[in-house]
């Protein structure tokens, strides 16, 4: 990743910061983008440091075209233009049986799933295109493949990021731009936090390698797709979840 810059969104806490310290780690200039915790972004960006990379947190609601734009410029003028994109930016989401479920909360986590997709891609593109390489990978779920009680809207929302990597991918491959999704099964970050320890004892004793994930694992996805060793694959959905769910 040496010469390389890369903007990580949601990247103040769990898996968003762990893909951007090894990013940087392995020679990545990385924007840490938050939305409102600085002093965790400007942690990230502080441990990057002090390790002697480079980095800059950058301020912005990815869901909102201006913000995501203004994001995008801040991290050109800090590093260059951006050659690797991961959308990792997702909003939390009511975990409840269909039933019960009203659309205003489904359209919610419907769309402000994808809009924190499209913005920040649609402001990176461009740049993408006039140097002709660059590499998008999606944050996507378990779920867009396989259901889950009370996960309908997480599920729907997740299937749509995927058809987003494929038309992206398809779209962009001849402007040498690759468009992956990682797909993380349960890990261990705040957002799993209200999941029982009895069920994720559970769901290690389901899982081949007999553990959950941690975001250090799918840090080491996302730097296998990003990197050069990956270059001639694209429109690909990688499961990181230790082998208990295999499409």
């Amino acid at each position: 990743m040496t010469n390389r810059v890369a903007l990580v969104t949601g990247a103040s806490r769990g898996i968003g910061a762990e893909i951007a310290k090894l990013l940087a780690l392995h020679g990545a200039a990385v924007g840490v983008n938050y939305y409102s915790n600085e002093a965790a972004a400007k942690s990230v960006v502080d441990a990057i440091v002090s390790e002697g990379g480079k980095a800059v947190a950058v301020k912005a609601d990815v869901k909102d075209n201006r913000q995501a734009q203004a994001m995008v410029q801040q991290v050109v003028e800090a590093f260059g233009s951006i050659d690797t994109l991961v959308l990792n930016a997702a909003g939390s989401f009511k975990v409840a049986p269909f039933i019960e479920y009203e659309w205003e909360d489904f359209e919610a986590k419907l769309l402000g799933e994808v809009k924190a997709a499209f913005h920040p891609a649609k402001a990176v593109v461009p740049g993408m295109i006039e140097q002709k390489r660059g590499c998008i990978i999606v944050m996507s779920s378990e779920y867009s493949r396989f259901p889950g009680q009370g996960f309908s809207a997480h599920s729907t929302a997740k299937s749509a990021l995927d058809a987003f990597v494929k038309s992206l991918a398809f779209e962009l491959g001849p402007h040498g731009i690759r468009v992956n999704a990682v797909s993380p099964g349960l890990t261990v970050t705040d957002a799993s936090a209200f999941v029982p320890q009895e069920r994720r004892d559970a769901i290690a004793q389901m899982t081949p390698l007999r553990r959950i994930g941690v975001p250090e694992d799918i840090a080491g996805a996302v730097l296998l797709l990003a990197s050069e060793q990956a270059r001639f694959i694209t429109g690909a959905y990688l499961p990181v979840n230790g082998g208990i769910f295999m499409p």
